[in-house]
């Protein structure tokens, strides 16, 4: 049920993006200009903002669909039988990609990549939005379209990006009923799959709740793990950089498990604690409190499974179809000692996950207290 009172992005400026708690996920903003509304944009510190408060409805939509704003967060827990600590699942793996370049590409077994390649393929989606790398290391949105840009966005996801707003750059409608697509290069994609963080797909099933455009594009995600986001510069200013003589153009891949694991070009493999990575979080991701992605389709991530190997947490019936006819067409091949059901309470595999997902909830009621001290 919404609010009496209606709020506004001057709402969501004192209550979250003043308080550090905004994740920068961009769906403010995606709304926003994807609606023909453009009051709102993304700021050079990657934070949203006015871009002409004129032009702003008042309407509350921005504030109702922020991830960190609590309307709507029984609703889509209602509505995807959410269960303490990671949602609702029905099966989960440890699988790796069978095509071997994409494995070389990935940063665990490629299972994401496969699987939106497999959809690609099959004309399930137009496209799919995820992120790729820099020449700096850092990430920006895209959407891939064939094997060689998924290829080109495969890898780690530890830093962020705003991949919500580029959906809403892309399309445009008129709003609530009405959809039209942008006269342009993309003017066919109607069908799209997400890669994104927690705040990201949140923020999309607020969206989709609310039967909000351009969240009717998104046909299918697949949530990452997150304990938390930083930023490469914060990263080489910490003293294991310094320790280790770590330098950005000597990074060759990141990955995160229990760990940090930085690969180096060198061969060099570095292990660095999650709590030293803590140190450089943002403010919002320690107030977040979702690890295992718990509002995905298929949530996704290295924790738990072996080298080479990604942890594959399936969720409902469109990410068991998805996964099971990738699986069926030799895009994706599971590790058979790791297999299981939601009937299976003691797998080692879904046990370590819910312990990680747990740790960030209890970091989570830490930081609220404090802040509330």
């Amino acid at each position: 049920m919404l609010q009496e009172k209606i709020l506004s992005f001057d709402n969501l400026l004192n209550e979250v993006i003043n308080q550090n708690l905004c994740n920068r996920c961009g769906g403010c903003v995606s709304f926003c200009s994807a609606n023909g509304i453009d009051a709102l944009k993304i700021g050079k510190d990657g934070y949203p903002e006015y871009a002409d408060k004129d032009k702003c409805l008042e309407d509350g939509i921005c504030y109702l669909i922020c991830p960190k704003t609590i309307e709507l967060e029984e609703e889509i827990k209602d509505k995807h039988n959410w269960k303490y600590p990671i949602g609702n699942w029905e099966d989960i793996f440890s699988a790796r990609s069978t095509d071997v370049e994409v494995r070389t590409a990935a940063t665990d077994g490629g299972v994401v990549s496969s699987l939106l390649l497999y959809m690609l393929e099959n004309n399930f989606i137009d496209g799919a939005i995820v992120s790729k790398r820099t020449e700096t290391c850092g990430r920006i949105p895209m959407i891939a379209k064939n094997r060689t840009e998924l290829l080109n966005a495969a890898g780690s996801f530890w830093a962020e990006a705003t991949h919500l707003d580029e959906l809403g750059n892309v399309y445009s409608s008129c709003f609530p009923v009405i959809k039209v697509i942008k006269d342009s290069a993309e003017k066919d994609m109607k069908r799209l799959a997400l890669v994104g963080t927690p705040c990201q797909i949140k923020a999309i099933r607020k969206m989709q709740a609310m039967n909000i455009v351009p969240s009717h594009l998104i046909v299918f995600t697949i949530g990452l793990f997150c304990m938390q986001c930083f930023t490469l510069d914060d990263l080489m200013k910490q003293n294991f950089a310094k320790k280790h003589n770590i330098k950005i153009e000597d990074i060759e891949k990141v990955n995160i498990k229990d760990k940090l694991i930085l690969h180096m070009k060198s061969g060099l493999i570095i292990y660095i604690p999650l709590e030293e990575i803590e140190q450089i979080a943002h403010d919002a991701c320690l107030a977040c409190s979702d690890f295992a992605n718990d509002y995905a389709d298929i949530s996704a991530g290295g924790l738990g499974s072996e080298d080479g190997y990604t942890s594959i947490i399936v969720r409902n019936s469109i990410g068991k179809q998805i996964y099971s006819e990738a699986l069926y067409k030799g895009y994706v091949q599971n590790h058979v000692e790791t297999i299981c059901n939601s009937k299976d309470k003691d797998n080692k595999l879904i046990n370590i996950i819910k312990d990680f997902a747990i740790k960030k909830k209890i970091r989570t009621e830490q930081k609220i207290n404090s802040a509330g001290k």
